[in-house]
């Protein structure tokens, strides 16, 4: 998909818990100043106001006509028939609020939701990380390519989103993807969000340093402590993140064990990735041990930190050799060695979002 000789236009919305910003996208880039109008998140009228004035003004100022709205949504809903279920973050939302069919309805135009996880794996896939690492190895000379690819978000909440053979794998209630359900490595009584996420990182630091959960700082901080120097307990934000990444890395695993692809880490905290991608690497290389105490990996390929540049050498390099096709003097490349690649996002996780969001919108259209 050719994002950028596209000259459709499609609506979009980055819808946060204290504020909405709106946007019109054409060829994979904004084409119109950014509206930001406040969530209103306990009065539900008002919110549903918002958003219908939020685009209504995007699209007065759009160079032609949009041809659809397209954006990432908080859940649970049922994204599909634009429903919105019962919001942590948006109290207002409660019931059953069928946004989609209402903007359908306002602006006579297509309208889909998805979740933010979704969207910034599909983002990634078609123009960041899956298209980048391909071409660092045709570039390389390697016959190998990746066409799967499993997304995560690191914030407020561990999120994720799959991608398998350009298509967005939604799932038959559009929850494909909850990988913050999985369980929690370090504490199996609780689900892997306990591990990855803000709040996670900073009672993690909270009880390393000793100090109070409340009086922990934010990722931001804790990275800063654990890298320059600066004034805080060192040690303690440096074992924060790598718990951090163990945590992530274990979900990760299970999930690469189904996706078999490459797997890009965004979201507010994927900034810090020196801190925890490591661990979370480690963890994806990680062994079993049978009965008769035989170990073996835990994954049937191995995983390379695509930050790291001597990972980032071998998993260009491969196995790549040639063999002969038995009975005729031809040969056949082969690359012995199963991998997968791990790294950052590429597009940074907003970027990938709307990116998302308007591929996600031109590919309905289309079919």
């Amino acid at each position: 998909m050719y994002l950028k000789d596209d000259k459709r236009i499609v609506l979009t919305l980055d819808a946060g818990g204290t504020s909405f910003r709106f946007s019109a996208v054409r060829g994979g880039v904004p084409v119109v100043e950014t509206v930001t109008l406040p969530s209103d998140a306990g009065d539900l009228g008002k919110c549903l106001g918002n958003i219908v004035e939020g685009f209504a003004r995007v699209k007065g100022r759009c160079p032609e006509a949009p041809v659809a709205v397209s954006f990432a949504f908080p859940g649970p809903a049922d994204y599909p028939r634009g429903i919105i279920g019962d919001l942590p973050n948006l109290p207002g939302f409660r019931g059953g609020v069928a946004l989609g069919p209402m903007l359908e309805d306002k602006f006579s135009l297509p309208v889909y939701i998805n979740n933010d996880g979704d969207l910034f794996t599909y983002g990634e896939a078609i123009a960041g990380f899956l298209p980048y690492v391909n071409g660092l190895l045709a570039a390389a000379g390697s016959p190998k390519r990746y066409r799967n690819l499993l997304g995560v978000t690191l914030g407020t909440g561990f999120g994720a989103g799959i991608v398998i053979d350009g298509k967005l794998l939604a799932g038959d209630n559009a929850i494909a993807g909850e990988i913050w359900l999985m369980r929690n490595k370090l504490d199996p009584r609780t689900n892997a969000e306990e591990g990855v996420s803000i709040r996670a990182l900073r009672r993690a630091y909270a009880k390393e340093a000793g100090v109070a959960p409340e009086d922990a700082p934010d990722p931001r901080e804790v990275f800063a402590i654990g890298t320059s120097g600066r004034q805080g307990a060192a040690a303690a934000a440096r074992e924060a993140f790598r718990r951090l990444g163990e945590v992530a890395g274990d979900a990760m695993a299970h999930a690469l064990t189904l996706v078999d692809g490459l797997a890009v880490v965004g979201g507010g905290i994927s900034a810090a990735w020196p801190l925890f991608l490591p661990a979370l690497v480690a963890e994806l290389n990680g062994r079993y041990e049978a009965p008769d105490g035989t170990r073996f990996p835990r994954l049937a390929s191995m995983a390379c930190n695509l930050e790291d540049p001597e990972s980032m050498e071998r998993f260009l390099k491969g196995a790549a050799r040639e063999v002969r096709v038995p009975g005729s003097g031809k040969t056949v490349a082969y690359d012995a060695l199963r991998r997968v690649g791990v790294g950052v996002s590429r597009l940074g996780t907003s970027e990938a979002v709307s990116v998302g969001a308007y591929a996600y919108a031109l590919q309905k259209l289309d079919e």
